[in-house]
């Protein structure tokens, strides 16, 4: 991954060291700085440099923030953690509902309404949904801001996770916790919406495919309540396609971070990867590739976990394999 990134990075037309100098620096001054950052060096080299360092744990220097990679990342990840987080569980608190609804109302006026919905989710990008949230909730109704984490006037809560509402319910800091809320609103929609569609149409396609198995069939015969068949033979298979989703969907909502970033100037990863390409900055770019493909990782780690929880079976299947 790291190749790969590395050689994407470095096929992108411009000089850094010219872009970090300035348009009226002289050439020497070019030199100086493309000296300084190892920029000089011929690319095969530059790359056995990163890796020797990567090994260490030194993702490089930043040519934007004059500062470690790692270190930018850590400062940069906790509101795109929490902006991630927000979107996800709207995901998943409305996704999966509105998912099952549909597919017990089959046919009728709310399955066509969930339907359009999602639809309509996955079409309209997140920029214009963005710009069209900003002007109906801030210019048009005064109810929620338009964008930061915080306005103007509040102090941020004292640094212990770097997440807003988070330090600020361990702060004990109710005034802060509902400007950050307010906050999130808006770019969390903005994320979630595509994710929403997504999840929505998978539930809906799972619970009427598990609707018509022979198990189903079978429980309903024993004379069971259709609470019962529900929640215990339909929902629990039927949520096992859908976390797929969802582990796929957390990797989504990250990607979607730098649109809906730039969009509420969420000062996170996105906008911060925003920067970083548009100044040519290698080492960051490539910082936050390594930290989304981590994170890929650790989402379908998490998947494969959830499937045990939800179907012992594939544990003991796994084991009947080894």
């Amino acid at each position: 991954m790291s190749a790969i990134t590395f050689a994407l990075t470095h096929i992108v037309p411009g000089d850094p060291a010219r872009l970090l100098a300035g348009p009226h620096a002289r050439q020497e001054q070019v030199d100086a700085l493309a000296r300084l950052y190892g920029l000089d060096r011929p690319l095969p080299e530059q790359y056995w440099i990163y890796l020797t360092g990567l090994l260490r744990g030194d993702l490089g220097m930043s040519l934007t923030t004059r500062r470690p990679v790692l270190d930018d990342l850590l400062q940069y990840l906790p509101a795109t953690a929490e902006l991630a987080f927000a979107a996800l569980a709207l995901t998943v608190l409305l996704g999966i509902p509105l998912g099952v609804l549909a597919a017990l109302r089959h046919g009728r006026a709310t399955d066509h309404a969930v339907r359009f919905l999602a639809v309509a989710g996955v079409s309209l990008p997140a920029f214009w949904l963005g710009l069209g949230l900003q002007i109906i909730f801030f210019q048009q109704l005064s109810l929620l801001p338009i964008g930061g984490r915080l306005g103007s006037l509040d102090a941020p809560p004292a640094r212990v996770t770097g997440a807003y509402l988070v330090d600020a319910l361990l702060a004990a800091d109710t005034a802060t916790f509902a400007a950050a809320a307010g906050h999130l609103v808006l770019p969390a929609i903005t994320l979630a919406a595509g994710s929403l569609a997504v999840v929505t149409r998978m539930m809906r396609a799972s619970v009427l495919e598990t609707l018509d198995a022979d198990y189903v069939r079978t429980a309903r015969a024993k004379g069971l309540s259709e609470r019962v068949v529900l929640g215990r033979h339909v929902l629990k298979n039927a949520l096992i396609p859908t976390i797929t989703v969802l582990g796929l969907q957390a990797g989504t909502l990250l990607a979607g971070a730098v649109l809906v970033e730039a969009v509420f100037s969420w000062p996170g990863i996105g906008l911060y990867t925003v920067r970083a390409i548009s100044n040519l900055d290698y080492a960051a770019v490539m910082g936050v590739t390594l930290l989304v493909s981590a994170i890929y990782v650790l989402a379908n780690l998490l998947v494969d976990l959830a499937y045990v929880v939800l179907d012992p079976r594939i544990a003991e299947q796994g084991t009947m394999r080894t």
